[in-house]
């Protein structure tokens, strides 16, 4: 486990400018997270569940429902959607969040925001413009047939020229790449993080309703006091206010 009293695990004092693997993080001990690791190793969200109202429980444990087969996309679209999926969001091994079946399940079943770019097509062709660009990428960059068969490395270096604009021709020349990459890490991001699982990893209380909150001294601070249903965290350091503090 990395050492959080100091800021070196940050990305930006990394010699690479990457996070580590989260592997530094300790195992879960209750309940279920992404890859069984979090910062909250003995929290469980579901152990409040009798605190929700019907409505909103039955919302809640929906998610934790085995998905079915994807709808929208295409066979050869999902090996690299789920391949560009599981590298933004540092999914590497089970338990993984679904992420590409909600992302499939919302576009095929049109629940979409309600806007779009006025420069972009709708969010549906966007992700299937996105994943032909990528797989485009790899076979012209690393030969490989598709983006879901090149090595991490390469994953990684492509996902990253992808968020700050760099891939071009094919695909990309029929979209804002910027834009893209704003649609698609929205739309993976609200997967993530509406799961449960998700929510044990950043000791996230779920819903507050009807419950609501009664301890409003915040997380940290002077008056600062845990809600009864939240969990201490594995380490107390707060790495950001440490590189402000040796930074001044």
């Amino acid at each position: 486990m990395a050492d959080t009293s100091r800021p070196d695990h940050l990305p930006n004092l990394r010699a690479d400018r990457q996070p580590p693997h989260p592997s530094w993080l300790p195992r879960q001990r209750r309940g279920t997270t992404p890859q069984m690791i979090g910062r909250y190793p003995d929290f469980d969200v579901l152990e409040s569940q009798d605190s929700w109202d019907e409505a909103t429980r039955k919302v809640v444990l929906a998610r934790l429902e085995p998905p079915g087969p994807l709808r929208f996309f295409t066979a050869a679209e999902e090996s690299t959607l789920r391949a560009f999926c599981d590298i933004v969001l540092a999914q590497d091994e089970d338990p993984r969040v679904p992420v590409a079946e909600f992302i499939d399940d919302k576009l095929a079943d049109g629940r979409l925001d309600g806007y779009q770019y006025a420069d972009m097509p709708d969010d549906g062709d966007t992700w299937r413009l996105v994943l032909q660009g990528l797989d485009e990428a790899a076979k012209q960059r690393y030969g490989r047939p598709s983006f879901a068969d090149a090595e991490v490395p390469s994953q990684l270096a492509l996902v990253e020229q992808f968020s700050r604009g760099g891939l071009y021709g094919g695909a990309w020349s029929r979209l804002n790449e910027s834009r893209a990459w704003s649609v698609c890490m929205r739309m993976a991001l609200t997967a993530f993080y509406s799961h449960p699982w998700a929510w044990n990893e950043i000791g996230f209380g779920g819903p507050a309703y009807p419950r609501g909150y009664m301890r409003l001294g915040g997380p940290s601070g002077r008056a600062s006091v845990r809600e009864p249903f939240e969990s201490r965290g594995a380490v107390d350091k707060d790495p950001v206010r440490l590189v402000q503090e040796e930074g001044s």
